[in-house]
């Protein structure tokens, strides 16, 4: 199957590191037009710069950003992925710690964002009626999360709720919405801080829980992101598509 995204503009939230930046690889070579955001200005220009292709330092967590944002770009997205979000520099830390801070920035980069960025592009997917708007969940938006942090294992179920509910109402206009949920990818310092927290013992007994017995890698989930994008995939919406070597 040789997926193909000329004359397709894809905007890839998320693109300074790990999974963004291998999806934003992935579609640039494809054949897309790649528009990157990303709120670290210095790994998005060094992703930019890489690709040849325009990056935009944005945090996207405000409506009135991202409406601004996707109005003054020359050609409105065809595709939009959202890989922002993550933890945000945050631990897993027991509940009576949590600070409303802590625990709205989480959403506010994750869930919040997600649809701040849908609500802005479907005008545009609905009038060419065709559209793909997909969300970078994680395996913590279908059970309770390895990281320990509550916002986080709760914005990505949110994630997973919205990508079901929008399914539902952009469908007829023509416009798929799915979700990939990746395993654990070793991807950028916090992933790598967090597989060193596990110890030997620890990485060793996730590698075993994992069906292939390996972990993943961005490319990974940067493929299965390209698949959903892609035409073939056009009566798949609404899905959450795990791809974490079995272990879901």
């Amino acid at each position: 199957m040789q997926l193909d995204f000329n004359n397709k503009t894809v905007l890839v939230t998320g693109a300074a590191q790990g999974i963004g930046r291998a999806i934003a690889t992935a579609f640039a070579a494809s054949g897309a037009t790649v528009v990157l955001t990303d709120i670290d200005d210095q790994g998005l220009a060094d992703t930019a710069s890489e690709l040849g292709v325009a990056g935009h330092a944005l945090d996207l967590s405000g409506r009135s950003a991202v409406h601004g944002f996707i109005t003054s770009l020359e050609r409105a997205p065809d595709i939009v992925v959202h890989a922002a979000g993550g933890t945000r520099g945050q631990a897993g830390r027991p509940i009576e710690e949590i600070d409303e801070a802590d625990w709205r920035s989480i959403f506010a980069a994750n869930t919040d964002a997600f649809f701040w960025l849908a609500q802005a592009c479907a005008p545009a997917m609905k009038s060419n009626g065709s559209g793909r708007l997909i969300a970078i969940a994680s395996g913590a938006g279908l059970r309770p999360s390895l990281t320990g942090i509550q916002a986080y294992t709760g914005a990505k179920h949110a994630l997973v709720g919205i990508v079901r509910q929008l399914s539902w109402e952009l469908g007829p206009a023509g416009i798929t919405v799915n979700s990939v949920a990746p395993g654990f990818v070793r991807s950028n310092p916090t992933t790598e801080r967090q597989w060193e927290a596990m110890g030997s013992e620890g990485q060793q007994r996730l590698i075993e829980s994992i069906h292939t017995h390996r972990l993943g890698s961005a490319e990974d989930i940067a493929a299965a992101t390209l698949f959903l994008a892609s035409e073939q995939a056009g009566w798949i919406s609404g899905q959450v598509l795990s791809v974490d070597g079995g272990r879901s």
